[in-house]
């Protein structure tokens, strides 16, 4: 796509596939983007025509920030279906007419530009927003469902987050996606119109972050009143790092998509056990399908360590869980999402998303429950708590070495 002048420069590198649809029908949902900035005091500077989507919008804070946003936004609405629960809202994933086609989400590696995926319910002025990358890509009119209940807590709060299981399709009527998905549960955000720019403000801080440290950062914002300030220091300082340390630990990472998912807790769970006496030569891997950390207990060979992030809501009996698989699978072979025994010894579960402190509680692979399916792989939802797991991690690397 071929860029306005008034983009703002650095963009230019970055491109993304539009269609084709009906001005007429996808007018009211950008007016809903553009009034919505401008209820924060935003001057838009560059507004498109409706008839192609994703929007592209680029607008000026009151502090003269300029901002371009990619925005795919669809109807959300409560239209009866059958076989599908009454009290149901959605918005489903589609441009045009094609029903059998892959949308290509665009999302700028660099965070040049930032990308919003929502549906929208002009009637209601709510909207209900997605991680933009665990839908890239996504088939084409899969349907992104929440409860009437929702919009209700949407409207009474202002702005929401919470988790959503995802299932591969089960309809006979699409075919099977030719690609990979990321079916790791996912943090869904909800807002009344005039939270739009802290959905913003949401991708800019936590674009690709776990699902647990989205979630914590969602809710953060809901603890933010709305304002024309638009500065986003506080929530930075959630990490518990100078800012400037901060940008440049992400600027010097060999990884941009583990800097943003998982690197600060790396660099938490990476300082916390080189305080332990008698742990060596504790360092970051920083290696592709590589563990985290590698350490020495007391002379010992290396032990190799994963760092995963908890997510944000506990159980039923207040104890965290972890999300453990990975992002996608090899070709071919499903069980590959799910990790291994022998991939790593121990596995660090970060708590901060519960927590709101870097504390890590530690299991050994091997005591982790196994997948009801994949022999020899490790289940994908893991339950923090003893005796599995222990928040004293020099018992763990001895238990490790018996």
């Amino acid at each position: 796509m071929k860029l306005p002048e008034s983009s703002t420069g650095r963009e230019r590198a970055f491109d993304w596939k539009t269609y084709s649809v009906r001005e007429a029908d996808k007018a009211p949902l950008l007016s809903f983007i553009v009034e919505a900035l401008e209820m924060r005091r935003c001057r838009v500077v560059h507004a498109p025509p409706a008839n192609r989507a994703p929007f592209y919008i680029v607008f000026e804070t009151p502090t003269g920030q300029r901002i371009a946003l990619l925005a795919y936004a669809f109807f959300a609405n409560t239209k009866p279906t059958l076989h599908r629960p009454e009290d149901e809202h959605r918005f489903q994933i589609k441009y045009g007419s094609e029903l059998r086609g892959i949308l290509q989400v665009g999302v700028d590696p660099r965070g040049v530009v930032t990308t919003i995926f929502l549906g929208i319910d002009t009637e209601r002025g709510v909207f209900v927003a997605a991680d933009p990358l665990m839908h890239n890509p996504s088939p084409m009119s899969r349907s992104i469902e929440f409860k009437s209940q929702t919009v209700i807590e949407i409207l009474d709060k202002g702005w929401i987050a919470w988790e959503r299981d995802r299932h591969p399709p089960r309809t006979r009527t699409r075919p099977t996606p030719t690609f990979d998905e990321d079916m790791r549960t996912e943090v869904l955000v909800g807002g009344r119109k005039e939270r739009l720019f802290d959905l913003i403000q949401l991708e800019q801080i936590a674009l690709g972050f776990d699902p647990g440290e989205r979630h914590l950062i969602a809710d953060k914002l809901l603890m933010e009143a709305p304002s024309t300030d638009n500065s986003s220091h506080r929530l930075l300082e959630e990490l518990d790092l100078p800012s400037d340390a901060l940008f440049d630990l992400i600027q010097g990472a060999p990884r941009l998509k583990m800097a943003v998912r998982g690197w600060v807790a790396e660099a938490h769970l990476e300082t916390a056990l080189q305080k332990i006496p008698g742990v060596t030569d504790c360092r970051r891997m920083n290696a592709e399908g590589q563990p985290d950390i590698a350490l020495r207990w007391r002379g010992s060979p290396p032990i190799f360590v994963e760092c995963k992030n908890v997510l944000r809501k506990t159980n039923a009996m207040g104890v965290p869980k972890v999300d453990f698989q990975r992002t996608r699978a090899s070709k071919g072979d499903p069980c590959t999402r799910y990790y291994r025994p022998n991939d790593f010894q121990i596995l660090a579960a970060c708590l901060h998303p519960v927590r709101e402190k870097w504390d890590f509680a530690f299991a050994l692979t091997n005591d982790l429950p196994k997948h009801k399916e994949c022999v020899g792989r490790i289940a994908s939802n893991v339950i923090v708590s003893a005796p599995g797991f222990s928040e004293v991690p020099s018992a763990v690397f001895d238990k490790c070495l018996r």
